[in-house]
């Protein structure tokens, strides 16, 4: 366990306590679509690429979008419980998250209404190695599922707003908000 990471959390956290208008955060990414399905992106100072599958017409050149969810929740997981387990000087030597999510293409292709076109269901399944008590692990793993935000985000509805700024090549301008 990090002391660094440890002592860090419970600053935020005294800081938070005291300040909690400070407590909110912004994050934000920009994509633009290049060839085929390569997609760019971009999010603080970093740089991520997109693309599909050969099977549906990509060059497999990277993750698609829905990989990315998955390998972001156990990211997320992950992270969380490095965060907790630092807040609770408990001990991980190891933590493997497997994330897998189903998708029916009747749906994203519009085939079928009756189906959404995201993920029908996620699963993951996460292994922890410690030496700590089961008891501790368990209360662990329920709090990593109660805070976890990309958890959070793909399980319960979210508020999504959104505008659709429609331009020709004769500079001519519509927004469509949704």
């Amino acid at each position: 366990m990090s002391q660094i990471i440890k002592h860090s959390l419970e600053a935020l956290i005294h800081d938070l306590k005291k300040e909690p208008s400070k407590s909110a955060a912004n994050f934000e990414a920009t994509t633009r679509l290049a060839e085929n399905f390569k997609v760019n992106g971009v999010s603080r100072q970093f740089k991520f690429d997109f693309d599909e599958p050969e099977a549906i017409g990509g060059d497999d050149s990277a993750p698609n979008p829905v990989e990315y969810v998955l390998a972001t929740l156990g990211e997320c997981q992950a992270i969380t419980y490095k965060i907790i387990a630092s807040l609770k000087g408990i001990e991980i030597d190891t933590l493997t998250i497997k994330t897998k999510g189903n998708l029916d293409f009747q749906g994203f292709l519009g085939i079928d209404n009756n189906v959404r076109p995201g993920f029908l269901n996620v699963e993951y399944e996460t292994t922890i190695g410690s030496d700590e008590s089961f008891d501790k692990l368990v209360r662990l793993s329920q709090q990593v599922e109660s805070l976890c935000p990309v958890l959070d985000v793909i399980s319960n509805p979210v508020e999504v707003q959104s505008k659709v700024l429609l331009r020709n090549s004769e500079g001519t301008q519509a927004l469509i908000s949704n």
